[in-house]
């Protein structure tokens, strides 16, 4: 079953986001008033290094009053490749740089509601440029052994779940 949107009104707008109110058609033919948001991609990125040490961010969300590991993370440009903001990401906010990145993964965290694409990279190797000019971003950045993973996000101290899915999936990848 298909819902169609046949229109799309910009309720608000900033350079973050737009909140649109959509006529949509549902397939019996009823339409619905639904709102959605439409959100810039975000990029993220982080290193394992030779001891499969990942490099992560201990930050608070104040929007859900959380702590939290986390990968660096941002808004991809207009007319920015989704890798190279990953690598300024991850630069920006952990003070490393990171050498050749590959995909992860890409996913939609709320596809529901809005309709951003978080794409996740990882690096072998990162070189250490200096404290982070982004240091507000995060408590602190630390090494953390990717085999202790699944365990954390069992413990809830890995609550986003779109970093939850890149960081299993790259505990996957590493360590089986």
């Amino acid at each position: 079953m298909q819902w169609t949107n046949l229109n799309e009104q910009t309720v608000y707008e900033n350079r973050w986001f737009r909140v649109n109110l959509a006529d949509v058609v549902l397939p019996d033919g009823r339409h619905l008033d639904h709102f959605l948001i439409r959100l810039r991609a975000v990029a993220a990125a982080t290193v394992v290094n030779e001891a499969d040490e990942v490099l992560l961010l201990w930050r608070h969300r104040f929007i859900t009053d959380s702590w939290g590991w986390e990968l660096a993370a941002g808004v991809v440009e207009d007319g920015e490749d989704v890798a190279v903001a990953a690598a300024r990401e991850m630069e920006e906010e952990t003070g490393w740089r990171p050498g050749e990145l590959s995909p992860l993964m890409t996913v939609e965290p709320a596809n529901g509601l809005i309709d951003a694409r978080h794409h996740f990279f990882w690096s072998r190797e990162a070189a250490y440029m200096g404290h982070p000019a982004d240091d507000f971003e995060s408590s602190r950045r630390e090494w953390v052994p990717l085999k202790l993973v699944p365990d954390m996000v069992a413990r809830g101290e890995i609550p986003a779940a779109n970093m939850a899915a890149a960081l299993l999936m790259l505990h996957h990848m590493r360590l089986g």
